[in-house]
């Protein structure tokens, strides 16, 4: 017989219950709360050392030097009305389309070069050491190669060594010295004038223990130097007349000038605040010095036997000094970020390309270069921002009167808000300069970053 049909849930134990409901409200506050408990502290930090900063200086620019009096935009017309920052803009513009070029293009041809022998490893450690260097100790490490006398500075020892081999290095006033009454004194190799002189003074050099066949061919008769404006003026002459007679410490008529001897003006702190060099009848002036007493001395460089080099730190040089160092720096960062984008490429493709006949240069300009973009992008664009930031190397390397041919705009903020001019008004407005021109940089990092992330 059969059993009849039971109605749902009778006599099958616990009858079914409809399902539950989860309470989502409670789970997403609380995933909530743990996403920003992680979150604070870095939210905390970043508030403290980036957002507050940033806040800060954006409005401290729009006041005075003293912070009480708020100006507007004075601050900004006075930074592009300043010679000085158009310096330090120019010398930015100059590292930004250098230095990390070079680096780049260095780093490129260091990974692929270790890619390629067996000391591969040993070559990636020697370009990357200075790395371990700090900025400071690399700063001083430069200045120190590259001093102009030749007993000091070991590049233009090596080619004044060079001068010398190949008969180039002919003894310049070696042997010159000074008559002890004549009130001159001599430090380190160099002579200098026994009493400070201030812009419009005059300061001459007699001296002796220089033959008169020796001299140059177109020394000429010594003259009293004009004095001009606020200038340093003075002349150097052999304090001898051939065949004897005349006075000591006078220029006379028989004395003869001593030509391109450089002359250079000291200031209180040692550093050469001018410099200036000897005409045919052993006149100079020293232009373009501020106010204050110096010392004029005549360097050592001008009583060296054979060649004397090239002033690496004079204004003129100073800045590809200072990138020379950046780059023997920072090259090997390139070489190892380059050198592992090339170890994650197909291989294979290189090798079909091989196979197919290509040369050495081919497989690297058509398929390892494009296939490395991404990875030169970002190791550009990071170098692009590291040098607009650039500070130790511009503020330890250059000499005194170099400086100012090597600012840059962090160079330029610290000395007007900390470096004695006391105007964080205006050392306010320069951060700012520098933070806008960071961002796109920055910008071009971070969207590069993400496509990588997307891919």
């Amino acid at each position: 017989m059969a059993t009849p049909a039971l109605a749902e849930g009778e006599g099958r134990g616990t009858p079914a219950l409809p399902p539950r409901r989860r309470t989502t409200e409670g789970a997403g506050w609380r995933k909530w709360v743990v996403a920003l408990g992680f979150l604070a502290p870095a939210l905390v930090f970043l508030g403290a050392f980036v957002v507050y900063p940033i806040v800060y200086t954006l409005i401290r620019s729009f006041f005075d030097r003293a912070g009480g009096e708020f100006v507007g935009f004075e601050n900004y017309a006075r930074m592009f009305t300043n010679e000085s920052t158009f310096t330090a803009i120019r010398n930015n513009v100059i590292w930004v389309v250098v230095a990390p070029a070079v680096c780049t293009i260095l780093g490129l041809i260091f990974a692929v070069l270790a890619d390629k022998v067996r000391w591969g490893t040993a070559f990636k450690l020697i370009v990357f050491m200075p790395m371990a260097i700090s900025m400071l100790a690399a700063g001083v490490i430069f200045r120190s190669l590259f001093q102009e006398n030749p007993e000091l500075g070991a590049v233009n020892a090596a080619i004044v060594a060079v001068q010398n081999a190949f008969g180039g290095g002919a003894a310049n006033y070696e042997g010159a010295r000074f008559r002890p009454e004549s009130g001159l004194q001599e430090a380190d190799g160099s002579i200098a004038g026994g009493e400070t002189v201030a812009p419009g003074g005059t300061q001459d050099f007699p001296l002796v223990g220089i033959r008169a066949g020796d001299l140059p061919e177109d020394a000429a008769q010594a003259v009293e130097a004009d004095t001009a404006g606020d200038a340093i003026v003075g002349t150097v002459y052999l304090d001898n007349i051939r065949g004897g007679g005349g006075t000591p410490g006078e220029i006379e008529d028989g004395k003869s000038g001593l030509p391109g001897m450089t002359v250079h003006a000291v200031d209180a702190s040692g550093n050469v605040a001018g410099s200036g060099t000897t005409a045919a009848d052993g006149t100079y002036a020293i232009e373009g010095l501020p106010d204050g007493e110096y010392t004029v001395a005549l360097p050592a460089t001008n009583f060296v036997a054979g060649g004397q080099g090239v002033s690496w730190l004079s204004s003129a040089f100073i800045t590809s000094v200072i990138i020379l160092s950046y780059v023997w720096i920072w090259a090997g960062f390139a070489m190892i970020m380059i050198a592992s984008g090339l170890s994650a490429i197909d291989r294979s493709l290189q090798e079909a390309a091989r196979t197919d006949g290509a040369s050495e240069w081919k497989v690297f300009t058509r398929i390892t270069a494009p296939l490395l973009a991404p990875v030169l992008v970002v190791v550009l664009v990071t170098l692009i921002i590291n040098v607009l930031k650039i500070f130790d190397l511009v503020y330890v390397i250059p000499p005194g009167a170099s400086k100012p041919a090597a600012n840059v705009i962090a160079v330029e903020m610290w000395t007007v808000s900390f470096g004695g001019g006391s105007d964080q008004g205006l050392g306010s407005a320069l951060a700012i300069l520098l933070l806008v021109l960071v961002l796109p940089a920055m910008y071009i990092n971070v969207r590069r970053l993400r496509e990588e992330r997307s891919r």
